[in-house]
């Protein structure tokens, strides 16, 4: 009897009268009514892209969390001869409504401008996922004035910028003469990184070789070639 009273105090849903008194038996505690604290969903498909994000499906999901946590990071002292180090701030914007293969091209577009670059060339992107791309820069780069003591919030740039994958919600769509087909209504995580300084000039290649560099190039490696296992 107590391993049943035991197991049934353990269950999530709770009862107006676990508060006021304890329970003295089991059969009281099996007469009472359960009242659930969490509004679930009776259909349990969800069947509507508008709205966002519904907190009824999980309350406990907040996103990510670890890429916030580098702001909190605390350096050593540098030494007197030592290049001062940079400023950066880190930033994110979790479960957006658009497609992470989608908001990948936006990301990848203003990796490596300057905010005021990338801020001004977001403005002719027509895609839904430039706007909160745009929002995310505009706030990161509040913080770093605000919050991480960058004198002149012009002086950043954009070291990193990725897109992570958010949660996936299933539904279901009809078809004609009584079928049905499953759609997902994809979300997608933004990740950025705001440095103080000026953007490099080859953010992703190192600086492109003149013809001749390349022919002497491919030279060097053609002249440098080894047979294995010969004389």
């Amino acid at each position: 009897m107590h391993k049943m009273i035991r197991q049934i105090a353990q269950l999530t849903v709770q009862t107006p009268l676990l508060a006021a008194a304890p329970v003295t038996s089991a059969a009281k505690l099996l007469a009472m009514p359960p009242v659930i604290t969490q509004n679930v969903d009776c259909c349990g498909v969800h069947t509507a892209a508008s709205g966002g994000l519904c907190t009824k499906w999980n309350k406990h999901n907040y996103g990510p969390r670890k890429w916030l946590e580098y702001n909190k990071t605390v350096h050593p002292p540098q030494e007197a001869d030592e290049e001062p180090r940079k400023a950066y701030v880190c930033h994110m914007r979790s479960n957006i409504k658009y497609s992470p293969d989608k908001m990948w091209y936006i990301a990848a577009f203003v990796r490596g401008m300057s905010v005021d670059e990338a801020l001004k060339q977001l403005n002719f992107v027509l895609k839904k996922g430039a706007t909160d791309v745009r929002e995310t820069i505009l706030e990161a780069q509040q913080m770093a004035v605000e919050r991480h003591n960058v004198e002149y919030k012009s002086n950043l740039w954009i070291a990193e910028s990725f897109v992570g994958k958010g949660r996936v919600f299933k539904g279901m769509r009809r078809h004609a003469r009584g079928r049905f087909g499953r759609v997902e209504y994809k979300h997608c995580h933004y990740f950025l990184r705001l440095e103080e300084g000026e953007p490099p000039q080859h953010y992703y290649l190192p600086e492109p070789q003149t013809p001749e560099q390349q022919l002497e190039q491919w030279l060097e490696q053609m002249r440098s070639r080894k047979v294995i296992n010969s004389l």
